[in-house]
């Protein structure tokens, strides 16, 4: 079973739609949407694995320019 995550992402002033784009493209990236709140972004994201979803996150989604800070909210499913 896939493991299904929500990424929370703060941007720099003016760049949402730069890091949407560049997020978008991500192999594992399900959705990313633009929101309102203490966040800029919400990213949905499913992966093999934990692992997986932390080299996403450490690999491909903190290099990305106007990133400032993300939370990763990891799905759980009742058993």
């Amino acid at each position: 079973m896939a493991t299904k995550a929500y990424i929370l992402i703060e941007t720099s002033v003016g760049k949402s739609k730069e890091v949407v784009a560049a997020v978008r493209k991500l192999e594992g990236v399900k959705s990313v949407d633009m929101v309102t709140g203490p966040y800029d972004l919400i990213v949905v994201a499913e992966l093999g694995d934990l692992n997986s979803v932390g080299e996403l996150i450490t690999s491909k989604i903190h290099p990305v320019p106007g990133i400032t800070r993300t939370v990763t909210c990891l799905a759980v499913r009742p058993a």
